[in-house]
């Protein structure tokens, strides 16, 4: 096998990652299914800590998390969740900032709980507060926001049990998030490289947004954002993220 790669993480999912590896470590599943997974960045981490199966319908990204997560020794198949094999089981089935990209969520959502094992758990993150909406939201094709209360609603919708929701990024997250709109904004409102007005095509580009590709961009990434890694578990019931852990209608 080759060298393990270590992509890059973004600001906030280094902010997501830092609750999700400790969640990880205690749930120790065996094998995991990403739907959604982008460029892999957080794939080749999942990779490294049990037989990884990753889905991606965009073909850009689908081609970066190839190549991220094959010398890990995952598995990253292109398309939508139904690519993956009938009757596959697993332990863990995760999705981190899809939900929101999806119109039919709850839909969606139901068919991603028959691949978990009878016992398994699903993970899933997503960005918090419909009344934060904003320019950033748009312009990578979100159809909206949860609060803690939708998110545990829709979850328990498709039968999962023992549902804990979490905020995570407080209180970095919230200038990240300002700065994002700004910068979406603009980008949004200039007339030479107009946005498409279709949420699905703008969401199918949206795992290669502003996503880090150089590993020095990383390293300096992974530092700054250590402290505030730590600060946030000092509120974890703020924040601009949420992350929830359930499990699977299988029991």
């Amino acid at each position: 096998m080759s060298a393990p790669i270590t992509p890059p993480l973004t600001a906030r999912a280094n902010l997501r990652w830092a609750v999700v590896r400790p969640t990880l470590e205690r749930l120790a599943p065996k094998d995991i299914l990403e739907l959604g997974c982008g460029q892999g960045a957080v794939g080749a981490r999942l990779a490294q800590l049990a037989s990884y199966t990753g889905v991606e319908p965009d073909e850009a990204s689908w081609k970066v998390a190839t190549e991220r997560v094959t010398p890990n020794g995952g598995t990253v198949l292109h398309g939508d969740h139904h690519k993956v094999p009938e009757g596959a089981e697993f332990d863990l089935v995760c999705a981190f900032e899809v939900l929101e990209h999806i119109a039919d969520d709850r839909g969606n959502l139901a068919d991603w709980v028959q691949f978990i094992r009878p016992g398994g758990k699903l993970m899933v993150s997503v960005p918090a507060d419909q009344h934060r909406f904003g320019p950033s939201d748009e312009l990578v094709g979100h159809y909206r926001r949860y609060s803690p209360e939708q998110l545990t609603d829709l979850l328990a919708s498709v039968g999962c049990t023992d549902i804990a929701v979490r905020r995570y990024g407080w209180p970095v997250g919230y200038a990240l998030e300002a700065v994002s709109n700004r910068v979406s904004a603009k980008k949004l409102a200039e007339p030479a490289a107009p946005v498409s007005e279709v949420a699905e095509e703008r969401s199918a580009t949206s795992g290669r947004y502003l996503q880090p590709q150089k590993k020095v961009a990383g390293q300096v990434l992974r530092l700054g954002m250590a402290p505030f890694t730590l600060i946030q578990e000092l509120a974890p019931k703020r924040g601009i993220g949420l992350l929830a852990v359930a499990t699977g209608p299988k029991g």
